[in-house]
């Protein structure tokens, strides 16, 4: 899988507007959201910024912005408009539309993973109302991702893979038409090739199988769930970490990507 991008030009240009991502943000959220903006689209357009970023703080400060330390609050579901817009102009290297279409994913399970980290406790910082909105609003940017999917480079589809399945129909595992590629590319015990499979598993929709398959991933090498968790929270809280550990391995996309 080629996931490699060479590093990109350093701007020197970059007092006067912040680090060199986040005036492309802005140049793309300019353009695709004209009108009204969400309050977290402030960190893209106020002329302050703040003198400790670079890139790296920035994202982080920018995505914690929209999803809060992992939690949905009742302003979540404005910002997701962000990321969803983001994820679609190819302007946005292959890496930040990976996160970008990341942190649809984690907004969108944010109530099964807590609960399957918590049971059988409530999670402490839960907010079902703004929960089930930021669900219901990444279930409605999610159509407007998928058709990208043969023009992606593989990084993002393995992203855009693990969105399909939190919103499953009985077309997705025909969708995924990488499949037979990757897993003859990307064997069992490797962070892609077990990703890829468990992807199809759950695509597949049989809870028996996808039941199977959690216990037997995350009794190998993930954390661990108590088997009294509904079967679909364990299942998408091991996904969300496999998705993690995919992209810490991502390298820097190749210029175009």
């Amino acid at each position: 899988m080629d996931t490699h991008v060479e590093p990109e030009q350093t701007r020197h240009d970059a007092i006067a507007s912040g680090p060199p991502i986040r005036q492309l943000f802005r140049d793309v959220i300019a353009d695709r959201l004209p009108g009204r903006r969400p309050p977290q689209a402030a960190m893209l357009f106020d002329a302050e910024i703040d003198p400790s970023w670079d890139d790296r703080s920035f994202l982080g400060d920018f995505y914690n912005e929209i999803l809060h330390q992992d939690t949905c609050q009742p302003a979540t579901v404005d910002g997701l408009v962000l990321p969803a817009a983001l994820a679609v102009d190819d302007r946005i290297p292959a890496r930040h539309r990976f996160q970008a279409i990341d942190l649809l994913f984690r907004a969108a399970t944010v109530a099964e993973r807590h609960l399957a980290e918590t049971w059988p406790a409530t999670p402490q910082h839960a907010d079902p109302n703004s929960e089930a909105q930021a669900r219901s609003a990444v279930q409605a940017y999610t159509p407007d991702l998928l058709p990208r999917w043969s023009t992606e480079c593989p990084a993002v589809r393995l992203a855009l893979a693990g969105l399909s399945v939190v919103f499953p129909t009985n077309r997705t595992l025909t969708a995924l038409t990488w499949r037979q590629t990757f897993t003859h590319q990307h064997p069992q015990d490797t962070d892609v090739g077990d990703y890829v499979r468990f992807v199809l598993v759950l695509a597949a929709q049989d809870d028996n199988q996808i039941l199977t398959v959690t216990e037997k991933l995350t009794d190998a090498y993930w954390t661990a769930t108590v088997r009294g968790v509904p079967i679909r929270a364990r299942a998408l809280h091991l996904l969300g970490q496999m998705l993690t550990k995919v992209g810490s391995g991502l390298s820097r996309p190749r210029a175009g990507q």
